[in-house]
């Protein structure tokens, strides 16, 4: 877990923010909560390892048959 936290600020268009929002509201979610989620996928995606990484491995839904 995180100790610390920084700022990124990023300009979106007003339409797409408040489509966005409306999205994590209806799920219960934060924006913030979404935007870090995205970012750690995208880093795991790529391979990036970081210090604050989990440990725990995320298992992939078996293939059905």
């Amino acid at each position: 877990m995180e100790s610390k936290t920084a700022r990124l600020t990023l300009l979106i268009d007003p339409a797409k923010k408040a489509a966005f929002e409306a999205l994590c509201a209806a799920q219960d979610l934060t924006p913030s909560q979404v935007v870090r989620q995205l970012i750690r996928d995208y880093l795991d995606r790529h391979g990036v390892a970081y210090p604050t990484r989990s440990k725990v491995v995320a298992r992939k839904p078996a293939a059905r048959r």
